[in-house]
């Protein structure tokens, strides 16, 4: 019989160990206070994401500072290169029509040569001439309306210093008068003569009556009616006495007035007056149409358009049948321009500097130019840097005077510009490498104390920047020497990488979120 081997190990029950402290911990740990970290970390940047999407960002423009990078360099050296073209100085000569009208022939061509007053194109005439012809036959018209109404005045003026139309009716009524005072004087003897008569006739009459029978009857009747006749002249003359009187004092007022009247002349006077008032008005309607004449005269001698200066066509503008308006009040801008041309003795260069290089330029400073039309380099003088940047080439344009143009030169060559260094104290012959910071003056800040001293070097003063957080921060500066242009030196404060505000920056306080609108073309370079 087999002995059987029993194995009691496999009667046995694995019971797990009791865990300790650290491990429970370490459970709680990652089941249960990781993950509520995660959330509330996510919870915050949230909120921090919430802040800023209702903070409200202020707009703003920027510029970049401009850094000078270079060697001070004995005079005459070359500094640096840019690219330009030609165009005329100081700018092209517009020749326009100085009259409305169509042109009928254009007379040159562009790049032609020309002469001060030659013709360079002509305009239709036809309704000039008929003005003109118009204008003549009005200024004739007035004419004779002048020469009518110097007539007149010379009428009135003879009258007036003869007036023998008051002269006769003053004699006449002194005749009158004198008439009257005559049978005035007279009438008192009359009187007495009919008194006589009557007395004469009284007494024949009463003798006949006392003779009676002797005296026949119709001898009786003669002496009684020659007797009324008597008495009727006589009571006729007494009466004439005061209708006399009368008479005389009317004749006599008469007589003072035309006197008076003769002596004032009021209507001579006033028909002079009236003469020299309507010659006036005739010579002024006569100066009037002769400047229409003259005017008329002028527009058709401006048919004719012609070179204001000697010089070289640059473009023609106006083709045959072009319609030009002159120096029409309602003419638009160029709207009469028929060619531009220029002086070839006066060239310059506008050249694109870059910004960094701007601070080079020197007004003064020699140039030379060198283009693919001439072998020759040309010498040329700085005039001075114009008033905007160019944004997208990160550029500024500056004027540059040639010297002496050669006869190959024509507008719009490109050419390359070598700006060399002016003569300065500053110019010696070892070269030094300089660093320098440059800012537009306008974007420093200064103190009421400061702007008492701003012409003064050294300042402290602050400029408004943009960090990389998009946020508004004020550094406090260090300004050095003014430059050209209207650039300041800065010796400490700024780093090249800083961006300066242009815009916006009123009202503003350090840690404000900013949004760039874009950058600022004007770099506060002054023309």
């Amino acid at each position: 019989m087999s002995e059987t081997h029993l194995d009691l190990r496999q009667l046995a029950i694995d019971r797990p160990k009791p865990q300790t402290s650290t491990q429970v911990e370490r459970r709680w740990l990652t089941r249960y206070l990781v993950p509520i970290g995660v959330l509330l970390g996510f919870a915050a940047l949230l909120s921090v994401a919430a802040g800023l999407q209702f903070t409200v960002a202020t707009e703003v423009t920027v510029c970049p500072v401009i850094v000078k990078r270079g060697l001070t360099q004995q005079a005459g050296t070359p500094l640096f290169q840019a690219a330009g073209w030609i165009e005329p100085r100081p700018t092209a000569i517009t020749v326009a029509a100085l009259a409305a009208g169509v042109v009928e022939e254009l007379l040159v061509v562009e790049g032609q040569d020309v002469q001060q007053g030659q013709v360079i194109a002509r305009l239709i005439t036809v309704d000039a001439e008929i003005e003109v012809q118009q204008a003549k036959a009005t200024l004739q018209k007035s004419e004779s309306e002048r020469q009518e109404a110097e007539a007149e005045l010379n009428a009135a003026q003879l009258q007036r210093d003869n007036p023998l139309h008051l002269r006769l009716p003053l004699a006449e009524a002194r005749g009158v008068l004198a008439k009257a005072l005559t049978e005035s004087d007279k009438l008192p003897y009359l009187i007495e003569a009919a008194e006589t008569e009557l007395s004469v006739r009284q007494r024949s009459y009463e003798a006949k009556m006392r003779a009676g029978d002797a005296v026949p009857g119709s001898a009786l009747r003669t002496a009684e009616g020659e007797l009324a006749a008597a008495q009727a002249n006589r009571n006729e003359l007494k009466s004439r006495v005061p209708n006399l009187q009368r008479e005389i004092e009317a004749l006599q007022e008469k007589v003072d007035v035309l006197e008076k009247q003769l002596a004032l002349q009021i209507d001579d006077h006033g028909r002079v007056a009236k003469a020299e008032a309507q010659l006036r008005a005739k010579e002024a309607l006569h100066e009037q149409s002769s400047i229409r004449l003259r005017q008329a005269e002028l527009d058709l001698a401006r048919m004719q358009v012609v070179a204001p200066i000697d010089g070289r066509i640059l473009r023609v503008v106006a083709t045959p049948g072009t319609r030009v308006m002159g120096l029409e009040h309602f003419a638009g801008q160029s709207s009469s321009t028929v060619v531009e041309m220029y002086d070839p003795s006066r060239l310059q260069v506008r050249a694109d500097v870059r910004l960094e290089d701007v601070p080079l330029v020197t007004p003064g400073a020699s140039v030379e130019i060198k283009t693919a039309s001439t072998s020759e380099t040309l010498t040329a003088v700085v005039l001075q840097p114009t008033s905007t940047a160019n944004i997208q080439k990160n550029t500024l344009e500056v004027k540059v005077s040639i010297s002496e143009p050669t006869e190959a030169l024509r507008p719009d060559m490109l050419v390359t510009a070598t700006f060399l260094a002016p003569h300065t104290p500053e110019s010696i012959n070892a070269q030094n490498e300089t660093t320098r910071i440059l800012i537009p003056e306008q974007l420093v800040r200064r103190d009421a104390s400061d702007r008492n001293r701003s012409q003064q070097t050294n300042l402290s003063a602050s400029v408004w920047i943009i960090d990389r957080d998009k946020r508004a921060a004020r550094k406090t500066i260090e300004l050095g020497s003014l430059q050209t242009g209207g650039l300041v030196e800065v010796v400490s404060g700024l780093e090249v990488t800083d961006k300066l505000i242009v815009t916006g920056a009123e009202g503003l306080t350090p840690g404000d979120r900013l949004s760039v609108r874009g950058d600022d073309p004007v770099m506060g370079v002054r023309s």
